[in-house]
């Protein structure tokens, strides 16, 4: 059948696993309390700006609107983070259907997506991951409809998409170079040699633009921030890691996905589309030369789950026991590690869990291993999203407990942006000062001064830097710690600099200077 002359689009269908993964991510949305990150990027929405020192800026503005629209709770900022995992299910669906597959290879790759540990840990909170990966699956989409109908006002929706998914993720770069190299060696290069993939570049360029002259003004910081990337912690990624990990993800969807890569290289009935299969192979070799992150290839994989769900559907035909059984093989081993990996449970049987996968299941127990290379209660991941409240709590006792004539001349300085972004975010309901931080993006707007008489500063090494600061204050007293043992800031201590000397705003305004010129 000529794609012209296809009758459904299976709409309504694709909208039921729609529906399926905005359900599942609600019965999280609220558990614990905001991760370390969210909490710097609904930071950035109070501060609109065209960049940023790591991020573009797409996820200020939807932290602006987050705030404005839906308010301040946890639930309110994964609103839009549940919406687009929604829509990346439901671009996965359209792909298949662009691929010439059917309903069982819809359910089949959207099932198999939706039970993904991958998709699931990357999809609820509010980062730019989850944004990145729907501008990738898009971008495929919108090729797709391309190659298909040669309409060439999919080109200039292609080149709006990658434009916005270089605001988002910077990696939205190397994905569009790898799908245009990879067009360039596949048989389909003639769709190339058109003036509107000019056209389509100048979009993307010119909604870019704004961001590119903020990079310029600012010294580069996009660079600055991978090479600190690449020191603390890309470095220590090992292309067999990286490796190992895209083929653990998945979990048992491997099957799937697999099936669906080797369906675009070999499959005659899929030949229009081998540019796919390409570009991963591109962009994985990028990645595991630049020693990538695990979850920068994330957004790859759906074109390859619509492939694989095509693929099966052409093997088992009509069998409707076969096809059960695919399902479910491809599924429910994956749901057993549900609670790890998205916090559907509340938090004492999702603790009760990990003690379980700790003591009896070793093949999956590097999950709870964190940086420092230790077993704990719960994974990294789970553990940034407690502390945050205990230190803002111990922060305003600090703050109130001097007299309202202290409280006058009185600064809240954090050591990273974990510290900040809580501090900033909770500042209007403990009526704090806003803080000071030279971590992140937090330099951007810190003050040109350290000058308060009084300081409460939290040292995210547990109160040993009293022994920096009391030289060059009158006194610097640790009055608490985070005490919260599932935290990663448990021990992050509370401190208090009276007088500081001219020697410490003198180290404070080199370190600013440097921090900006980055």
């Amino acid at each position: 059948m000529s794609y012209q002359n296809r009758k459904s689009s299976y709409t309504n269908f694709i909208l039921v696993f729609v529906l399926i993964k905005i359900g599942l991510n609600l019965l999280a949305i609220s558990n614990f309390g905001f991760h370390r990150d969210e909490l710097l990027h609904l930071a950035l929405g109070d501060h609109l700006d065209w960049g940023y020192k790591e991020v573009p800026p797409f996820i200020a503005v939807l932290a602006k609107l987050t705030t404005s629209i839906f308010g301040n709770s946890v639930f309110a900022a994964r609103i839009f983070s549940t919406l687009c995992a929604g829509l990346i299910i439901w671009f996965t669906g359209k792909i298949v259907v662009e691929l010439g597959g059917k309903k069982f290879a819809i359910a089949l790759a959207c099932l198999t997506m939706i039970c993904s540990p991958a998709f699931i840990a990357s999809g609820y909170l509010f980062q730019p991951v989850v944004f990145d990966q729907l501008w990738w699956v898009l971008t495929v989409w919108l090729l797709l409809r391309y190659i298909n109908t040669c309409a060439v006002k999919y080109l200039y929706f292609t080149g709006i998409a990658i434009g916005f998914g270089m605001l988002t993720k910077y990696t939205m770069l190397f994905f569009a170079v790898s799908l245009i190299l990879a067009l360039i060696i596949s048989k389909q290069r003639r769709l190339l040699w058109n003036k509107h993939v000019l056209g389509a570049i100048a979009v993307a360029v010119l909604i870019v633009l704004p961001n590119l002259i903020w990079q310029v003004q600012h010294h580069w910081p996009v660079f600055s921030h991978m090479a600190t990337l690449q020191k603390q912690q890309l470095d220590f990624i090992s292309r067999a890691d990286f490796i190992g990990q895209q083929l653990m993800v998945h979990g048992v969807a491997i099957f799937v996905w697999m099936t669906g890569f080797l369906f675009l290289i070999f499959s005659f009935k899929l030949r229009k589309y081998q540019s796919l299969a390409i570009a991963f192979v591109l962009i994985f070799l990028f990645l595991l030369q630049m020693n990538g992150k695990p979850y920068y290839l994330f957004g790859a994989f759906p074109m390859l789950f619509a492939a694989g769900g095509y693929g099966f559907e052409r093997w088992i035909k009509n069998n409707v026991a076969l096809r059960t059984a695919a399902i479910t093989l491809f599924t429910l081993p994956n749901l057993i590690i549900f609670p790890t990996v998205l916090p559907v449970l509340p938090l004492k049987p999702t603790l009760s869990f990990f003690e379980f996968i700790n003591t009896h299941t070793h093949f999956i127990n590097f999950i709870t291993v964190w940086q420092d290379h230790k077993h704990h209660a719960t994974t990294q991941d789970y553990a940034d999203m407690f502390g945050w409240e205990e230190i803002t709590q111990k922060v305003a006792k600090a703050y109130y407990e001097l007299t309202p004539e202290q409280r006058k001349n009185t600064q809240i300085f954090a050591d990273n942006y974990g510290e900040a972004g809580a501090l900033h975010h909770f500042a209007k309901q403990y009526h704090l000062p806003d803080v000071v931080s030279l971590s992140s993006s937090f330099a951007l707007w810190a003050p040109d001064s350290l000058d308060g008489k009084y300081i409460i500063y939290v040292d995210d090494q547990n109160g040993d830097k009293i022994k920096r600061f009391a030289p060059i204050t009158d006194s610097c007293t640790k009055l608490g710690e985070v005490t919260d043992t599932l935290a990663v800031e448990q021990r992050s201590a509370i401190l208090l600099l009276v007088n500081p000397k001219p020697q410490l705003n003198e180290v404070y305004k080199k370190e600013l200077a440097e921090r900006r010129s980055q």
